[in-house]
């Protein structure tokens, strides 16, 4: 183990500060590392191992698909795209899909069009267009985007930045319909917060902004690249209120855990302002891509994947909920997504996921405070009941350490 992340460590940018555990297999909601010794993934990349590790359904749709034709560039035409986007379409209720690779990629081509259809279609002259955003957000690490985060250490030193983002509360309605002007062309919200800590809106805020947008004639632009796909419950957590939004992001989960595979979805009107030449990606829409992010959406009806994350969802956060912890301030959690709130006043949140994954559980903390959990939809339940153990024994101990700390009586 030492000799491969020293090797990392001598020649990675510094950009990350991974767990010290190397891995080299999966299977399912297990991993392995070079050591032989076994975890349970609660984490799942962040959503993008939503189908878990080698789903040997997804192995063979690439396999079969990388022994034919991988990549043309959407220069031609081939015969995988079609039926994904068609498939993808048909399940979102959207009329058209612009393919990419990268969630961040998808969420900047929403930005592209949205401005395009306010100039267009609103009228709104050129570099006047302003778009709503939530306090908390997290849309990707682009500089677009990095621009508008209300998180410091992901503006430090990037700038400058471009303009025409309004910053608005998370979960407040009026702060939305009192931010919208003349110039303002969409809302980009993500239906629950994820890097924020799990965040979970008022039920009805979804549906309300969505009124507002419509009466505004704003679009409402959902970014569901973490929350898509089965992972809070419903196909799409806009579907807890009833939303059917105006554009639509996906990724991570899209390429089952294989491909980097991305999308942004949206009516006819509003996909109906780019013309060719406008926007595009050398991999966007690739056919291995196609093919993959074609079976996972079977995948996931095919298993019923997202009302398991409903069943076992429900058991994760009032498993979480019932652990009686001095450390822990709240539990908050939609579907296979939950977040432990520690209080920093009696841990970091770290402390915790170090604890985790000396007893096998791998997870991650999200601003310092949350330890966060999102393991593959197709974990047992058996496996997520030996999870809450765990982390039970995880809180005790960094608890006791804590009381055992020089100044604490």
């Amino acid at each position: 183990m030492g000799d491969m992340i020293a090797l990392e460590r001598r020649h990675a940018a510094r950009n990350y500060d991974p767990l010290p555990v190397v891995l080299v297999e999966g299977r399912g909601a297990w991993v392995t590392d070079e050591r032989g010794a076994r975890y349970l993934d609660m984490l799942s990349a962040y959503s993008a191992v939503s189908f878990g590790h080698a789903h040997p359904r997804l192995v063979a749709a690439l396999s079969r698909q990388a022994s034919r034709l991988a990549v043309t560039s959407r220069v031609f035409h081939n015969d995988r795209l079609p039926p994904f986007l068609a498939r993808l379409c048909e399940r979102t209720g959207m009329d058209r899909a612009l393919p990419m690779n990268t969630g961040a990629e998808a969420v900047e081509t929403a930005i592209k069009c949205v401005r395009k259809w306010g100039h267009v279609a609103r009228g709104i002259p050129d570099g006047q267009s302003r778009i709503v955003v939530c306090d908390g957000n997290f849309h990707g690490r682009t500089t677009t985007v990095v621009g508008f985060s209300s998180e410091s250490q992901y503006r430090r030193g990037f700038g400058p930045f471009g303009g025409g983002f309004v910053v608005v509360p998370f979960g407040d309605a009026d702060a939305l319909e009192a931010a919208i002007d003349e110039r303002t062309v969409a809302f980009l919200v993500e239906p629950v917060q994820g890097e924020a800590g799990i965040v979970v809106p008022p039920p009805g805020y979804l549906a309300r902004c969505a009124r507002i947008c419509r009466r505004r004639g704003v679009l409402l632009v959902a970014d569901e690249v973490q929350t898509g796909l089965g992972r809070t419950g419903r196909f799409l957590a806009c579907e807890h209120d009833g939303v059917r939004p105006d554009g639509l992001v996906l990724g991570k989960a899209l390429g089952g855990g294989l491909v980097p595979v991305s999308a942004f979805l949206a009516r006819e009107d509003v996909m109906g302002v780019l013309e060719p030449g406008d926007h595009g990606s050398t991999f966007g829409g690739n056919p291995l891509a196609a093919a993959v992010g074609l079976e996972a959406l079977d995948v996931l009806e095919d298993e019923r994947l997202a009302e398991r994350a409903a069943r076992l969802g429900d058991r994760l956060v009032e498993g979480l909920r019932a652990i009686d912890s001095p450390l822990v301030r709240e539990v908050r959690g939609l579907g296979l997504l939950a977040g432990l709130d520690i209080d920093p006043g009696q841990a970091g949140a770290r402390s915790v996921v170090d604890a985790l994954l000396a007893r096998g559980i791998l997870s991650k903390d999200t601003r310092g405070t949350v330890v966060r959990f999102a393991p593959p939809l197709v974990v047992d339940r058996q496996d997520l009941d030996w999870s809450l153990d765990r982390v039970r024994e995880a809180l005790d101990e960094v608890a006791a350490a804590r009381s055992r700390a020089p100044g604490r009586s």
